[in-house]
């Protein structure tokens, strides 16, 4: 099978290991710990508008900011840019230091940081050129309520509650059982 994008650009995965046979994705549980926090942050950031549009517009003005389209990065500490920054990117990447930073917790804060201060591509400098064969094939995560779900019910028996009538801790399991 082949690596794919899902939701947004940058992030890849290998098809058979978010897939099943049938093109429906597999359980969280079933996938590997890397591809499901991931997936799990893409439904977080799918909507979120473009870093540097932010820095430049301004939070205020949030919905003149075009949205995200590529990801960059690890989870929590990821750049999201739309096609038009992408050079900005890949130019701070490549030329300003930023190379030296992947995979470290200082990423997004640095590259952040060179926006504010005014820094960008020369305008002579390109993105990436990526091979889409079909982007409608490839579904959209699941949704924060299917992953909930799912989550909730996965580890339910391992998630504390406190009962603060009587001070009792137990799991979440144990409240269910008890309630029949």
């Amino acid at each position: 099978m082949s690596k794919i994008s899902i939701g947004l650009r940058g992030w890849r995965f290998d098809e058979s290991t978010v897939f099943t046979d049938t093109g429906e994705f597999r359980p969280l549980e079933s996938m590997p710990d890397d591809d499901r926090e991931r997936l799990l942050r893409l439904n977080v950031l799918i909507d979120e508008p473009c870093d540097v549009c932010q820095l430049t517009i301004g939070a205020e003005d949030i919905g003149r900011c075009r949205p995200a389209a590529i990801v960059y990065g690890e989870p929590g500490a990821e750049v999201l840019v739309c096609d038009p920054h992408e050079p900005t990117f890949i130019h701070w990447y490549r030329e300003a230091g930023g190379a030296d930073l992947a995979g470290t917790a200082a990423f997004q804060a640095s590259f952040h940081r060179w926006v504010a201060a005014g820094n960008r591509a020369p305008a002579e400098y390109r993105g990436l050129e990526y091979v889409e064969e079909d982007p409608a094939a490839v579904p959209m995560p699941k949704s924060i309520a299917e992953l909930t779900d799912e989550l909730n019910t996965r580890f339910a028996h391992e998630r504390r509650r406190i009962d603060l009538r009587t001070g009792e801790v137990g799991t979440v399991a144990d409240r269910q059982d008890a309630d029949g």
